[in-house]
Formats: C-alpha cells, sequence, structure tokens
C-alpha cells in the first residue's frame, strides 16, 4: 500500500461534522442510561419534579434526536471515505465492504456489553448504501425524500405487526443473568436481549432502520452539496431551514401530542413520530451550525470537537463503562435510582470523555478504537503517537 491510499489526515477533517457528532453522542449516552431505568421487573415509576423537568429535556432535545443525527453523519462520512478511496483508484466496494465486517465484529463486542447497540445497524445498513454510491446528488435527494415522507405510513402499518417474544430486560428469569455476576450470563443476556428486542421486533427492525436509511442517504446528498464546507454562503439557507424545522417540529409536536390523548384514528394509517423526531433535529443541528458558523463557543466546540473525532471509542466505553456501575459484574444498582441520577450520570461521564479526548488527541492522531478500525480497515498500522513536529503545529494552531 502506498501512502497516497492513507485515509483522510485529521487536520482536514470538517470541524463542525465532529461538532455535531459530539453533540449527538451526548445524546446518545444520556438515552442509553437513562435506560437502565427499565432493564428489571415492570413496576410503576414515579418521578420528582427534577426528574419530570430532565424527561422533557430528555424527549424534546435528545431522545432519538442524536442516533438520527448520528446516522446522517454515517452517511455524509461514508461519502468522503469512498469518494477517498475511489480517487486513489482503489476499488470502494470492497474496500467499504471489509470495513464494515470489521464494524459488525465491533458491533457483536459491543451488543455483549449493551443490549442497544446501534452499530450492528450501521454496519448492515453501511452495506446497503453500496448500492446506492454512484447516485447523483439529485437521485440521493429523491430517493431521501421518498423515504422520509413516507415513514409515517411505514411506522403506522409495522405497528399493527406483532411478533411474540420474551421481555428480556424484565423478565425475572433472563434478569437474574444480568445480576449474576457472572461475565458469561452478563453477555449471554444482553446478546439474547439484542436479538429479541431490536432485531426480531418490526418496529426497530423495519421502521428504524427505514428511518436510518433516509438519514444515512440524505447525509450522503450534504457531503455531495459539499454543504458542510459551505456554511457561510449558505448562511441564509440555515437561517431558514432553522427557523421552519422549528416551525414544523412546535406544530407536528402539537398534533401528535393531541392525536395521542384522544386516540385519533388516523394514527393507525398515518404515524408521524419520526417526522416531529427529524425536524427538532434538524432544528437543533442548523442551531449549532449556525452558531459555528458566527465564531460563538468556540471552546466548548473545541472539546464537543475532540469528543466528536473519538466518537467509537467515547460510545463503546460508555457502555462498558455501564456495565461496571449497573449490572452484577459490578455495583449492581441497575433500576434502583432515580431518573436524574441516570441523566445527570451521563453527562457527567459524557464531559469526562471530552476531557480526556482533547487530552489524549494532542499525543495521539486517532482514539485507541478508531486506530483499530482504521489500521484494521486499510490493513496496515497506523501510526498512533504524534510526532513533535505534529504536536507543536497543533499548539500552533490553538
Amino acid at each position: 500500500m502506498t501512502n497516497s491510499y492513507y485515509p483522510v489526515e485529521q487536520s482536514k477533517r470538517t470541524a463542525i461534522v465532529d461538532i455535531l457528532r459530539g453533540w449527538a453522542i451526548l445524546g446518545v449516552a444520556i438515552g442509553n442510561y437513562v435506560d437502565f431505568l427499565y432493564i428489571g421487573i415492570e413496576k410503576e415509576i414515579k418521578h420528582d419534579t427534577f426528574s419530570q423537568v430532565l424527561q422533557f429535556v430528555n424527549r424534546y432535545f435528545f431522545a432519538a434526536k442524536s442516533w438520527t443525527l448520528l446516522t446522517l453523519l454515517f452517511g455524509y462520512g461514508f461519502a468522503v471515505l469512498i469518494n477517498n478511496v475511489a480517487s486513489k483508484g482503489k476499488n470502494p466496494v470492497a474496500f467499504f465492504a471489509w470495513r464494515m465486517v470489521l464494524l459488525f465484529i465491533l458491533a457483536f463486542i459491543n451488543s455483549a456489553f449493551w443490549l442497544g447497540d446501534i452499530l450492528k445497524d450501521y454496519a448492515f445498513l453501511g452495506l446497503v448504501l453500496l448500492l446506492f454510491y454512484r447516485c447523483s446528488a439529485k437521485t440521493l435527494a429523491i430517493i431521501s425524500a421518498v423515504i422520509i415522507l413516507t415513514i409515517p405510513f411505514v411506522m403506522a402499518y409495522v405497528n399493527g405487526l406483532k411478533i411474540e417474544h420474551p421481555a428480556i430486560a424484565t423478565n425475572p428469569e433472563y434478569l437474574k443473568l444480568y445480576h449474576s455476576g457472572n461475565w458469561i450470563d452478563f453477555f449471554r443476556f444482553h446478546l439474547l436481549a439484542s436479538f429479541y428486542e431490536q432485531i426480531i421486533i418490526p418496529g426497530y427492525a423495519i421502521t428504524a432502520h427505514y428511518v436510518m436509511l433516509g438519514c444515512m442517504l440524505f447525509g450522503f446528498l450534504l457531503q455531495k452539496i459539499n454543504f458542510f464546507n459551505r456554511l457561510t454562503e449558505l448562511k441564509k439557507l440555515l437561517k431558514y431551514v432553522c427557523i421552519s424545522s422549528f416551525i414544523c417540529a412546535v406544530i407536528i409536536g402539537i398534533v401528535f401530542n393531541i392525536a395521542i390523548i384522544y386516540k385519533a384514528g388516523f394514527l393507525k394509517v398515518f404515524h408521524p413520530l419520526y417526522w416531529l423526531v427529524l425536524s427538532t433535529m434538524i432544528f437543533i443541528s442548523t442551531s449549532i451550525c449556525l452558531l459555528y458558523n458566527n465564531g460563538k463557543l468556540k471552546t466548548v466546540f473545541g472539546y464537543f470537537s475532540a469528543g466528536g473525532k473519538m466518537t467509537l471509542t467515547n460510545y463503546m466505553s460508555q457502555n462498558i463503562l455501564a456495565a461496571f456501575i449497573f449490572s452484577g459484574i459490578g455495583l449492581g444498582i441497575a433500576d434502583s435510582m432515580p431518573y436524574w441520577f441516570y441523566f445527570l450520570l451521563a453527562v457527567f461521564i459524557f464531559i469526562i470523555q471530552l476531557f480526556i479526548s482533547k487530552w489524549w488527541l494532542s499525543k495521539y492522531n486517532y482514539g485507541p478504537i478508531e486506530w483499530l478500525w482504521r489500521s484494521a480497515s486499510y490493513r496496515e498500522w497506523f501510526p498512533l503517537k504524534k510526532t513533535q513536529q505534529e504536536i507543536t503545529a497543533d499548539i500552533k494552531t490553538i
């Protein structure tokens, strides 16, 4: 392999993309940690006022908005990588297929620690994306638009499909595995839960993947039009999209909540939940882009960028750390704490990860898992530790 086949250099990364990844991984951490409240025997949960406030924040600013944003950025990264490999005269299909095989391996490891793993979905849909890698921007726009417009109909239909399966996360017999303190039992619990509560459930297997595919194709489209490198040029469009998406989110949210309260019949054929999620995600993302474009919060964004460059490492380490906090192999507190504890713990761990990421990237070129995945993808060991010249150059750019 020659140097021309090397991946995109860190210095050539698009900063706002890493910042958005950093924001998304915060939401993923909150969502995943809050879910530990519900790993246990079903019971009535009463929330105090502070927990109710945090529930509201999570529901309207993070829940599902974070993984849809991360999925969009996966599609963007796919396009960057495909273009980089193809421009070097290599076969992008073979390269990316191998890369997704490696991601499946990482997904299996992560699924053994966390039943809500999303890496397996990215690996699967990454292979599907290869079917579209020659598409033009116009074709991608049409396909992603059709998917997004039809999501409410697909969700309504899929909601009517029922598949009987054991409730792993609330079943006393399976919970014994989670609390046993035995590593084999612990891994078995999560792998069984991943299968029964994600892979075979229609709502996730069909609807969630349909949404993910739409997001990935839209992210692919954004790279095609060089969107994130044209933020200054597209400032007026950003403002328009930001305001429009906010208005859409408010209107859809009001109508949707009223429909839920009154059990509106149209929900059986048209379920707009993901329209609410996507419009809110776009509002939040464009707001961050506008702040970045206006030179606001530079220090904060610097830390988010560092966290975003190590998304995979931070995501997997969050889940592994949670094993030692909540399950029987660690403290075993599982569902015994109030809602606010899970929310604030996720925020605290994420903040610590930002500082660690900033420190790590001052000395190393990649996050540890990113480095392993990258080296295995290209089948060559890349230099992990920065040279003194690179460290000096980084300091001068700060």
